[in-house]
């Protein structure tokens, strides 16, 4: 059995978590996931001003409070901090270790990294997302840490699973196993109760949720790619059925879950109890992985800048109305290449509390001449201070345009991508492929169960009776939502159809919205094309990164059977 957790689940996540991984019980090999696709423009832009950097910086902060320990205990590490240079994160590792006297053997995955192909203009990065066989490579050299640019988050996972397994390329099932561990593992305490939509069923008098923070968690992977997922003992939060679906259907997809290793098939995935804080899962199908790799490129979009304008109390349609049409007579003959309004009805009849009588009125401005939206806009948006609507005020000063990002995403055959392991004593070797590779096919749709028989209904928040998770893929979302037991799944199933989601999500009307049923999980997937624009770091929308979209869906009221109630 390996014992694997994770400490990281993003560029920014809790600092002292390696540490606490590492102290809190025994562990074979521990993670950390460093990038997004937000992250890989961050790095971009940090090359940029100094090609010695592109790496999370973070990571070399946390080895020098821990590596002495780690390499006490024997734990070898996997990250992908090195991020768009590997190499860099291994030299500054390197120069820590020497500094601490202590010995250590460091690996490098690299040839990810395709930005010199000639994207387009204005392509900043463009990382092929590679498999674990690099990983594995390093690992059975006798590598303590390795250190990788971008692979899939599951990667790291599938990697080291195989090196001690004995795994080999080929083994789907296998692979398929750990990559959904892997999943389950890469956001860290998004497995444990974080982003919970039924976070409250996790607090009760013996362990108050507010008590400890909630722990990172870990897999034990066994050989034949079955696992438990867990936490180390008396760490904060819980591992439960509900903690593992609902981050099994974080920022995936159809049933087939393609991946550079191997494609998972969701829909064979199996989770059932196996005592406090701990979740079995088993009967994992997997199959050839695609013939090509994804490819994220990250580009500088332009500029953009935003006004949040304050309206309070009555009259606030018209209010709007008045500030929308003022601002477009400010920037006649200037407007930006793009101006968008949203109106947020935050504000309560006779509120008790002022806030409480606001609304948000949000002007959102793009163009790629910085001059056009920096002050320009927020300028003459603060001069109608003493002549518009009454009350006037906005939530910040007026600031200068902000560079954005745009996300998209580019497929290359697998073999013209040099995915390339640099072991321990230097040696370079070409990472193997896939022995066969093939194009994913359609799945045919699982069957439903039986409706629930007609029965009183009452009106009533989705959210009081199924759970949702919901998140990013460049300009797309996903939104997955699972009942807790049969008679919700029955009521579910049948009831939540893409017509139904687009009712109650009229932002989705005219998207293409498709839905992907997963029996085993009681659970729906929809996915949701170009809701988010061109990715999260054009921040196009109000929750730029869906996080949110899953709780907004669970407030909306339908008729629900009085017996689920």
């Amino acid at each position: 059995m390996l014992r694997i957790g994770n400490a990281s689940g993003f560029y920014g996540d809790r600092f002292d978590a390696m540490r606490e991984m590492l102290e809190g019980g025994p562990l074979d090999v521990l993670t950390g996931d460093y990038l997004a696709e937000l992250t890989m423009l961050i790095l971009g832009r940090d090359r940029l001003k100094d090609p010695e950097r592109g790496y999370a910086r973070t990571f070399v902060r946390q080895l020098e409070e821990t590596l002495v320990l780690a390499r006490e205990r024997d734990v070898k590490l996997v990250t992908n901090a090195g991020g768009l240079n590997p190499a860099g994160l291994v030299e500054a590792v390197r120069a820590l270790a020497e500094r601490l006297g202590v010995p250590v053997r460091i690996a490098q995955v690299e040839g990810d990294d395709l930005v010199q192909r000639g994207w387009g203009k204005g392509v900043l990065t463009a990382n092929a997302y590679l498999g674990g066989a690099g990983v594995t490579a390093a690992l059975r050299a006798g590598a303590d840490i390795v250190v990788t640019g971008r692979i899939t988050d599951a990667a790291m996972v599938t990697g080291a699973a195989a090196a001690h397994h004995g795994w080999e390329l080929g083994d789907w099932d296998e692979l398929a196993g750990a990559t959904v561990a892997g999943h389950v593992l890469e956001c860290g305490t998004q497995a444990t109760g974080g982003n919970y939509a039924f976070f409250t069923d996790l607090d009760s008098a013996e362990r108050p949720l507010a008590a400890r923070r909630l722990g990172f968690p870990l897999a034990e992977i066994h050989a034949d790619g079955s696992s438990v997922i867990t936490k180390h003992p008396g760490t904060g939060g819980a591992v439960t059925t509900g903690t593992v679906t609902a981050q099994l259907l974080y920022e995936t997809g159809p049933v087939r879950y393609l991946g550079p290793d191997v494609t998972t098939r969701l829909d064979t995935v199996r989770l059932s109890e196996d005592g406090p804080d701990r979740v079995r899962v088993d009967g994992v199908r997997g199959e050839p992985p695609p013939p090509t790799l994804k490819v994220g490129l990250t580009a500088l979009g332009g500029h953009r800048n935003e006004v949040t304008f304050v309206l309070t109390g009555l009259d606030i349609e018209e209010k709007a109305a008045w500030l929308k049409s003022q601002v477009a007579a400010e920037l006649r003959g200037r407007e930006p290449a793009e101006l968008r309004w949203t109106l947020a009805r935050t504000d309560h009849r006779d509120a008790a509390v002022q806030e409480e009588a606001a609304a948000l009125l949000r002007l959102v401005v793009r163009d790629a001449d910085a001059e056009r939206v920096g002050r320009a806009v927020s300028g003459a948006a603060i001069e109608l201070a003493l002549g518009s609507v009454p009350g006037f005020h906005v939530t910040a000063p007026p600031g200068r345009a902000s560079p954005y990002g745009v996300f998209r995403s580019a497929q290359v055959p697998v073999e013209e991508v040099p995915h390339t392991v640099v072991l321990p004593d230097g040696t370079r070797q070409s990472a193997p492929l896939p022995p066969v590779t093939g194009e994913p096919r359609e799945v045919p749709v699982a069957a439903l169960p039986a409706p629930l028989p007609d029965s009183p209904c009452r009106r009533a928040p989705l959210g009081r009776v199924v759970g949702a998770r919901s998140g990013d893929k460049g300009g797309d979302a996903n939104v997955g939502l699972w009942a807790r037991d049969d008679a919700g799944w029955r009521w579910l199933a049948n009831t939540l159809t893409v017509e139904r989601l687009r009712q109650l999500l009229p932002e989705t009307a005219e998207l293409e919205v498709v839905r992907h049923v997963l029996p085993n999980l009681r659970a729906l997937n929809f996915t949701v094309a170009g809701l988010l624009g061109e990715g999260v770091a054009a921040q196009a929308r109000f929750d730029p990164q869906a996080k949110a979209l899953g709780e907004w869906l669970r407030a909306r009221e339908l008729d629900i059977p009085e017996v689920l109630l």
